[in-house]
């Protein structure tokens, strides 16, 4: 095969592509010959030269919208009260763009049940232990102005990540309705509460409720 001159194009061609046709199609249903058909004359070699299946076509698709490192950018510059101001700023942050970007819904909406297999939840552990490297800093900065408890700022990123990102994940711990998932919300909550790190306000509560709706869980 010629070598490509311009990869990067490429690879953000069969991303587009293939993007209009999960949010078409569905995952499941999409071949890689779709998406290949959808690419004006590149071959399935030339898809295959980047990607080794439309699952890796997926991952670099959530690492396009969720692996970037803006937000966290934007709440460690930010201009606030306290180190415990700076986590829910990221937060929320995070959680705008996952639900106010329709390709960013949509992703999720694809990726939720793909959470049970073996491969995708070591992808999915593997964004969250950098994200809490992110989380890091910003909670020692609390611990350090008295916004939070003092403890160990590692360990209680790492424990906001996996109770959030993976408790709360409907396809590997199944809920009954939305009602279930508020209630797993506010224990969550309380559980932090009790280690001084209140990080749930009155702003995160109202976008968590555009999260339940995004998964199809609302009432």
């Amino acid at each position: 095969m010629p070598r490509n001159k311009y990869p990067q194009e490429t690879i953000q061609k069969i991303l587009d592509v293939s993007m209009g046709l999960f949010m078409e199609k569905g995952f499941e249903q999409t071949t890689v010959l779709d998406i290949v058909a959808g690419l004006g004359g590149m071959t399935r070699g030339a898809f295959y030269h980047h990607f080794k299946s439309k699952e890796d076509v997926l991952n670099a698709l959530l690492e396009r919208h969720f692996g970037d490192e803006a937000v966290f950018e934007e709440a460690a510059a930010a201009d606030v009260e306290n180190g415990l101001q700076r986590v829910r700023l990221a937060m929320k942050l995070a959680l705008r763009r996952n639900v106010a970007n329709e390709q960013s819904s949509a992703l999720i909406s694809l990726y939720a049940p793909l959470m049970s297999t073996p491969r995708f939840l070591a992808e999915k552990l593997k964004e969250d232990l950098a994200s809490a490297k992110f989380f890091e800093p910003m909670i020692a900065e609390g611990m350090a102005d008295g916004s939070i408890r003092k403890g160990n700022p590692k360990l209680l990123s790492e424990l906001l990540m996996v109770l959030v990102n993976f408790w709360m994940m409907p396809t590997l711990f199944p809920v009954d309705d939305g009602a279930q998932m508020y209630e797993k919300a506010k224990m969550i909550a309380e559980i932090f509460e009790s280690l001084g790190f209140d990080v749930l306000d009155e702003e995160m509560w109202e976008q968590y409720e555009s999260v339940v709706d995004t998964l199809g869980m609302g009432d």
